[in-house]
């Protein structure tokens, strides 16, 4: 999946050439999907090793959910593990096989951001080790660096795509009060900071400024007063899009459609849990939102924005237990694919606290559910 996007920084520009008689413009199209927090317990790396051989796997957590991710132009995902060599373990403090980066990269993962509370696990080692890493599979990534020097030359990253030019940006909250050792760097939210970085980004003429912040208050479906502060500061200042991760569970998510030449706003306060094994109430699903941006001249304007449910199957395999991320309304009709009942009913309960949630919360974006074969946005 690694041609959708290539190595970010070099993408050349894809543009639409009509014959020179017509006098219509078609308007450029790009999809972007924004998935939730990716974690590595302990019970996920056990699951992926192969015990004869030492070696680990993740492909088949993502088996059911590649179509979505890879359908679209650029996928974003929360990368909240470090991959510093063992041992492995999980919480509290991380560090998983470099496999799980790779299995991202065959769902169709194009893009990582690192900047979690979760970054400094592994103290210095663990942060460079994390981005020497993912560089050697070719996975681009942002938001931990290995110095001052090489965020200064990478950042903010620019993506180029389909004519589009999109600026992202990465932070967290903390690292859960380990200091960051020098002469790695983890980007902290800092409103001074981010203001800077804006406008470095803005000098370079992207379509759009993409935030994605870590944030907001674990297992709490209600933004708090801070998030909702933050976003509009930096909405404020030049960002277009704010995507959230942290907190393991849903919150709303909010599109303001504005009238010319003011542009769109999009706010995703937490996308939850994309694979963990959290298994507490609204812990164990998440979402993936997919937003589309359409650019006819010089405007660029949202034009579709949408979430997928998505839900974790976690069953007993030869004494094991197995990971499956599901698209909750393709399996939601499906009680015969489960392999006890009580996994099914647990879906079905993420599904129904999730909708109630976001039905009464959300402002203009609805869910993708499947109806067939088709895939419609209620």
């Amino acid at each position: 999946m690694q041609g959708k996007l290539c190595i970010l920084l070099l993408l050349t520009i894809c543009t639409v050439n009509l014959p020179a008689h017509s006098q219509y413009t078609a308007p450029e199209k790009i999809s972007l999907l924004f998935i939730g927090d990716i974690m590595g317990h302990d019970e996920q790396i056990w699951s992926a090793e192969n015990r004869e051989t030492r070696t680990y796997n993740y492909d088949d957590v993502f088996k059911y959910i590649s179509g979505e991710i890879s359908e679209a132009d650029i996928a974003v995902a929360n990368f909240e593990v470090t991959l510093s060599g063992s041992p492995y373990t999980g919480y509290p403090q991380f560090s998983s096989p470099v496999e799980l980066a790779s299995a991202c990269i065959n769902a169709g993962i194009d893009f990582l951001v690192t900047a979690n509370n979760h970054s400094a696990d592994r103290f210095n080692k663990g942060i460079i080790s994390t981005i020497n890493k993912l560089d050697s599979i070719g996975i681009p990534h942002t938001g931990t660096f290995t110095d001052q020097a090489q965020r200064d030359s990478l950042y903010p990253v620019i993506l180029k795509r389909n004519g589009f030019s999109l600026a992202l940006l990465n932070y967290t909250y903390g690292t859960n009060g380990i200091k960051v050792p020098p002469p790695a760097i983890v980007n902290l939210i800092d409103k001074s900071l981010i203001e800077r970085d804006i406008e470095k980004a803005r000098k370079e003429n992207p379509d759009a400024v993409i935030l994605f912040l870590h944030w907001g208050t674990e297992y709490d479906t209600v933004p708090s007063l801070n998030q909702t502060i933050l976003a509009e500061y930096f909405l404020d200042r030049g960002a277009d899009l704010v995507i959230g991760s942290h907190p393991h569970v849903l919150q709303k998510m909010v599109w303001t459609k504005r009238s010319f030449p003011s542009k769109d706003r999009v706010i995703v306060y937490s996308l939850g849990n994309f694979v963990s094994n959290q298994r507490r109430l609204r812990t164990d699903g998440g979402s993936m939102v997919r937003i589309e941006l359409e650019k006819n001249g010089d405007s660029t304007i949202v034009s579709d924005a949408g979430y997928y449910l998505t839900w974790v199957y976690a069953p007993i395999e030869n004494y094991r237990k197995r990971f499956f991320i599901l698209p909750c309304s393709k399996f939601e009709n499906s009680p015969e694919f489960f392999s006890k009942p009580a996994d099914y009913q647990k879906m079905k309960l993420f599904i129904k606290n999730s909708r109630r949630l976001l039905n009464n919360q959300n402002v203009n974006v609805g869910e993708i559910v499947y109806r067939g074969d088709s895939l419609l946005k209620e």
